[in-house]
């Protein structure tokens, strides 16, 4: 069996003494020339092990301060359902309300805005056609959990009262009852999660450590044509969400079976 990497050492040994009670929420950890003399190990594997467990907050970053034993916090849970859609008011902010959260977003919309080449095959347009940006950061208790990016197609919208998203008579409507007032019938839409490190402006919004792990999603949203009328980028941080998917099922009407060899129908008696 392989050898375990030193930097998952001395984070199961802080994780642990931890879990002992060593160090209590809101403690902060020696310097890391001390936790690395203490074990014979260098700062850069500490660093790597404090920065693995702040990704999954045990531990939090202050900077200029040091690396403290993060506080006990529940994770927001975020539902993905198309069921959802339908529903009068926010998802998110229902999912808030459900343990005991306020929930809120903010948000930066820029008309025209080129599509870069992967938003452009997405949406079925050619590269460089204007789009409508909005850009989400979403708000537990005023604290940010989860960032979005949407793009729409410009020509789809240009010139009706649901051409930005968060603005006019149906700002925050959602996509689909959105489309739904210009005549658009959405019909699905289509999620792709993938883990992968948050980059360093993402960290920075959502107060996260550069390259924790988080849940990428590429979703975008389907007409009755077949048409992508919009498509985002969602960024869920492990450390502060976990994901639950929603599936609605259609109980099929039950049918009468054909009778068996013996003459039976089949049915219940």
């Amino acid at each position: 069996m392989p050898e375990q990497p030193p930097y998952l050492r001395i984070a199961d040994e802080l994780r642990r003494r931890i879990a002992e009670r060593e160090w209590e929420p809101g403690d902060r950890l020696p310097s890391r020339a001390q936790i690395g003399q203490e074990y014979g190990v260098g700062d850069n594997v500490v660093r790597r092990a404090q920065e693995l467990l702040i990704s999954q907050g045990v531990l939090e970053g202050r900077a200029g301060s040091g690396t403290y034993v993060a506080e006990p916090r529940q994770r927001v849970r975020v539902v993905r359902s198309s069921a959802r859609e339908q529903l009068s008011g926010s998802p998110f902010r229902a999912d808030m309300k459900a343990v005991g959260r306020q929930g809120d977003w903010e948000s930066r919309t820029e008309a025209k805005v080129p599509a870069p080449a992967e938003i452009a095959r997405r949406l079925g347009i050619a590269e460089g056609e204007l789009c409508v940006r909005t850009a989400y950061e979403f708000l537990a208790d005023g604290r940010p959990v989860q960032l979005s990016t949407s793009w729409e197609p410009y020509d789809l919208t240009a010139g009706t009262l649901v051409v930005l998203p968060e603005g006019g008579p149906h700002a925050g409507a959602g996509v689909v009852n959105r489309m739904a007032e210009i005549g658009i019938t959405v019909t699905h839409a289509v999620e792709q999660p993938e883990p992968r490190q948050a980059t360093a402006e993402e960290a920075s919004l959502l107060g996260i450590q550069k390259g924790a792990l988080v849940t990428h999603i590429r979703r975008t949203y389907y007409s009755d044509q077949g048409r992508p009328v919009e498509t985002a980028d969602i960024v869920v941080p492990a450390a502060l969400c976990e994901i639950v998917y929603e599936i609605p099922i259609s109980r099929q009407p039950r049918t009468t079976s054909a009778p068996d060899r013996a003459g039976n129908s089949g049915e219940p008696r």
